[in-house]
């Protein structure tokens, strides 16, 4: 699909669709002088008055230069702001042109307000093109559907940023989703690692990879207890970007279970599937550094991908077994379905011995969460309140959103066994907060980490906002948003705090 910029009047836009968004406080478009201003003004009043309970669509007579004509309004999502809703109509345009064999769609954005909308328009379309179809006979075709952005010449420069940037992103996202979607018996270890090397390649990041053997020699447990009872072995991915003048290090660390079956802790049938998503938090990190590389942020990062498949077989960990973590504390597994925060206590060693400033971990880790919070929102979790804040605000900004859960020190009881240093799950209640805490007793010491459970909002059944169904590449956004956003944030201060304290 391709996007172009416009400063035509709106009249001389020759296109199948024209996409007109309504907002009560926002002033998107400016149809003066066409003769199509007065059915616009007509139908936003309809809609804002709910005289109409859907978009108008309507086909035109030759007096438009365009053939059919489409307006939506913000009354019709109340419950979103007008970036969400300005990506979800924008989205739903793009889907219904395809659907009915119109190729050029226009979307009208040319006053001074709209100039700061451009890069939501952008997103809109390339997430709303989205289609994972590698599988079926029947192809959605979406390259097919042009795209032009009518906006005012005034805002040129801006106009070409806010293009560039939000493509960069967006054809992240939908990488990620693509990785999300495959099959477990194609998304393994290996696979991530072959992506990695191919991301490395094309943004100029530093690459490395620990196979099965340098894991056992460096003692990488997590991931090797996780990854025993599966054929495709495990692996631990670091890909590097490195700013010319930065102030930081964030280190980004991915949740990479290619499949999980629950092991010899096994789950239940229904809806399986969905564990071949269990590495959403991998995808994120891998191309969210992907799209790092390209927007090359004032900032270090570090991405981080430990990455296992979790099977039972004979070789398969057992519930009770004992290992030693990277960090020397030693870890029962009381339920080889909690595997995901193993691997992490690997990443977390490694984020530390890179150095890191600042440290996030993305997963998909608790039911619990999904229970708390529900499929639109994620938990956030972590030792340090405002860089707990600045990844909410980077969410808020990108349509991704954190619910701040706490970690309460006597919850750590839940985590102790007559076995060993720590037990991999805490019980029945707080299921949540006690994965936090696990967490919490591998983070390098005096670092400013968040934990990020994304268990909810990582895939979908049916279609959300400008989402088809499926994997959704939650957490991306974010974690692009705040690299961009470091020094803007004044993050280095909380690492200066705590170092005097």
């Amino acid at each position: 699909m391709k996007i172009r910029l416009s400063y035509d009047r709106p009249s001389q836009i020759s296109a199948d669709l024209l996409v007109v968004i309504v907002d009560s406080e926002v002033r998107l478009h400016d149809l003066t002088g066409s003769p199509l201003d007065e059915i616009v003004r007509r139908v936003g009043r309809d809609l804002n008055e709910r005289r109409l309970k859907k978009e108008y669509f309507a086909a035109l007579d030759s007096r438009a230069a365009a053939q059919h004509l489409v307006v939506f309004s913000s009354t019709l999502n109340p419950g979103y702001n007008v970036w969400e809703n300005l990506k979800t109509f924008v989205a739903r345009s793009i889907r219904m042109a395809k659907d009915q064999n119109l190729n050029h769609v226009c979307i009208l954005l040319n006053t001074d307000e709209a100039a700061a909308f451009m890069g939501k328009a952008v997103e809109g379309a390339i997430l709303g093109a989205y289609s994972f179809d590698r599988y079926k006979k029947e192809k959605a075709e979406f390259h097919k559907v042009q795209v032009t952005i009518v906006a005012l010449k005034s805002h040129d420069q801006q106009n070409r940023h806010y293009l560039a940037r939000y493509t960069v992103v967006s054809e992240a996202v939908n990488e990620a989703r693509d990785m999300i979607n495959e099959p477990g018996s194609v998304a393994t270890p290996e696979y991530l690692a072959e992506a990695a090397r191919k991301i490395g390649k094309e943004s100029d990041l530093d690459l490395k990879v620990w196979d099965e053997k340098k894991l056992h020699k460096e003692g990488y447990n997590g991931l090797l207890q996780v990854g025993r009872g599966s054929t495709h072995p495990p692996r631990l991915i670091r890909l590097a970007y490195r700013a010319r003048k930065a102030k930081g290090h964030l280190a980004f660390i991915g949740k990479g279970v290619t499949f999980d079956s629950g092991g010899i802790s096994l789950k239940p049938a229904d809806k399986m599937y969905e564990m071949k998503g269990d590495m959403s938090g991998g995808a994120a990190v891998l191309y969210a550094l992907k799209a790092i590389g390209k927007l090359k942020p004032d900032v270090h990062v570090t991405g981080i991908v430990p990455t296992a498949e979790n099977l039972p077989d004979a070789n398969a960990q057992r519930p009770g077994d004992i290992f030693y973590a990277k960090n020397g504390k030693s870890i029962m597994v009381d339920n080889t379905d909690a595997e995901g925060r193993l691997i992490l206590t690997d990443g977390l060693h490694l984020a530390g011995q890179e150095k890191a400033t600042h440290i996030l971990d993305i997963a998909t880790l608790t039911g619990a969460c999904v229970r708390a919070l529900g499929l639109s929102v994620a938990g956030i979790m972590g030792n340090a309140p405002k860089l707990v804040q600045a990844v909410i605000r980077s969410g808020q900004n990108q349509g991704e959103l954190f619910w701040e859960l706490p970690l309460p020190e006597e919850y750590k009881d839940l985590l102790k066994t007559p076995y060993a240093d720590l037990n991999n799950i805490g019980g029945p209640v707080a299921g949540a907060l006690t994965a936090g805490l696990f967490l919490q007793e591998f983070v390098p010491e005096r670092t400013p980490w968040v934990h990020l459970d994304i268990a909810g909002p990582f895939i979908r059944e049916k279609e959300w906002k400008y989402y088809e169904a499926g994997a959704i590449g939650f957490g991306l956004k974010t974690l692009v948003d705040l690299a961009e956003r470091f020094n803007e944030y004044q993050l280095m201060e909380t690492l200066i705090a705590r170092s005097l304290s």
